[in-house]
């Protein structure tokens, strides 16, 4: 009790002091007689109720009263469902959020793990179809399961379906926006601009050159190959030339640039001779050369052929009849997907939100650190896109440890995978078995409660989650009207298949 006490500022005497009458103090409570009331309709009470006191700050309250809720988010954006902490409706609204120092986060973006089944990508069409009417559009940036196909045709639009044998064609060294009016630009925002778009582009190369395997380890991309693919591209572009209006270029091109270099080309990266330089840019030859001959032949090796209409208010690129070429093809359709898509967002017109789904993103990062590094850039894109137009970067996983598939425990790539995490400031957090409760205390610490709550809670009813938004979680249910389950439904196969 002296210990107790002491915590808030009141030492108990070391030695008994005198026996003093108490005398009577004001009380707070008027207690009613045993007997009870002295009147009609009222009856006896057994015993007094004690009722005592104590002085606290606002830090140490809950200690004695531990399950007070957490400070309710403001009611903007997209409404979710119930907050079953205070009984009330939770809303989602990451760029409010991020606007707000009120509330402890700093960028848009959204990780959202849970187990196949527990309604995760219910909630995510949800939240993309209750942010519409406030001007958010949702593109979807490869949908390996046609999962988004329903929820396009209700709002009027056909997917673009890529694969074997269909006629979509995404060119992902597309110059995209930035590329336009270059006869028009002063030097200085024509430099700032190739930047930009050589960057981008490296960031592609690097990730798909990485993504190849001698025997148990990754093609590495280093500065020299760097410089090789720099100056190639610039070649091919004109812009080495001084051209008034860029090129656009093609993997394809590319390729046959690397197996027949131009004297230029070996003299400006620095090779002795013309066969120095094709032995050392073989592996770098070989990567691009999935794009052109191997089993993702003719869908990323020419010219965009489709017109997207960035007005409308979803747009989907379907991946799902990649699904039997392997997880490793998908994962470089993502990574080209996810370049392309990069470049068609960095002029985005003040104004323009949009929530970019990356579904199915642990088959990329399982393409070694550089495929990692192109993720990471993604990520960034958002807060960096906040004076013009705003993308909100929804990532989709089964489960935290899936960012650690790039690679061994301890290496480049699981580390910076991990590093993933802190640049969304929001997570959200389905059911999970047993066995992923360790993995959330390590990689994200949030301590056991949370780990009994997704790995109980969580499971016992679809669309429960634990919403991490800064360092406050929530416990929110989301509902569904009866139309978007019916946009939502994912099981047709397995009712198919067991009818």
């Amino acid at each position: 009790m002296a210990a107790l006490l002491s915590d808030f500022g009141h030492d108990l005497p070391t030695t008994p002091g005198p026996i003093r009458s108490a005398g009577k103090s004001p009380r707070l409570f008027n207690y009613a007689p045993r007997r009870g009331a002295a009147r009609a309709g009222r009856g006896w009470t057994p015993a007094t109720t004690p009722v005592h006191t104590y002085r606290m700050t606002s830090d140490q309250a809950p200690v004695f009263w531990p399950f007070i809720k957490a400070p309710a988010l403001p009611p903007t954006g997209a409404q979710m469902g119930i907050d079953e902490g205070s009984g009330g409706s939770f809303y989602c609204d990451p760029f409010g959020w991020v606007l707000n120092d009120a509330i402890p986060v700093t960028n848009p973006n959204i990780f959202y793990f849970a187990k196949p089944g527990t309604g995760k990508s219910a909630t995510v069409k949800a939240f993309c179809g209750r942010m519409m009417p406030f001007g958010y559009r949702t593109l979807i940036l490869g949908d390996p399961k046609d999962e988004y196909e329903p929820l396009c045709r209700f709002y009027g639009v056909e997917p673009f379906a890529i694969g074997p044998g269909m006629r979509t064609r995404i060119n992902p060294l597309a110059m995209g926006p930035l590329g336009q009016g270059w006869d028009d630009l002063p030097a200085a925002e024509a430099r700032r601009r190739a930047t930009i778009i050589f960057g981008r582009w490296l960031t592609l190369v690097r990730g798909l050159v990485g993504s190849m395997r001698i025997g148990t380890s990754h093609v590495p991309f280093g500065p020299t190959d760097a410089d090789v693919v720099q100056t190639a591209l610039e070649a091919l572009t004109g812009y080495s030339e001084g051209t008034t209006t860029l090129r656009e270029t093609t993997i394809p091109h590319l390729w046959h640039l690397l197996h027949n270099p131009t004297n230029d080309l070996v003299n400006t990266s620095r090779h002795a001779s013309r066969q120095q330089f094709l032995d050392h840019t073989r592996t770098l030859r070989d990567a691009l050369g999935q794009l052109v001959k191997g089993v993702l032949a003719g869908l990323f090796d020419d010219h965009t052929n489709i017109e997207i209409d960035w007005r409308a208010p979803i747009q989907s690129l379907s991946l799902s009849r990649l699904d039997d070429l392997g997880d490793e093809a998908v994962g470089i359709a993502l990574l080209c997907l996810n370049s392309w898509g990069r470049g068609m967002r960095e002029t985005a017109e003040p104004g323009d939100l949009r929530i970019v789904v990356r579904d199915e993103s642990w088959r990329q990062l399982r393409l070694g650190p550089e495929a990692v590094k192109s993720f990471d850039a993604d990520l960034r894109l958002s807060r960096g896109m906040a004076g013009r137009g705003g993308d909100i970067q929804f990532a989709i996983a089964h489960k935290p440890s899936d960012l650690l598939a790039a690679g061994d425990a301890g290496s480049q790539a699981a580390t910076i995978a991990k590093d993933l995490l802190d640049l969304a400031d929001v997570k959200i957090l389905g059911g999970q078995n047993p066995k992923v409760a360790r993995e959330l205390d390590s990689m994200l610490g949030l301590g056991a409660i949370a780990q009994d709550l997704v790995t109980g809670w969580a499971r016992q009813v679809k669309g429960r989650a634990l919403w991490s938004v800064g360092e406050t979680t929530y416990k929110v249910q989301t509902v569904l009207h009866p139309l978007e389950q019916k946009l939502t439904w994912t099981n047709q196969a397995l009712e198919t298949a067991a009818s």
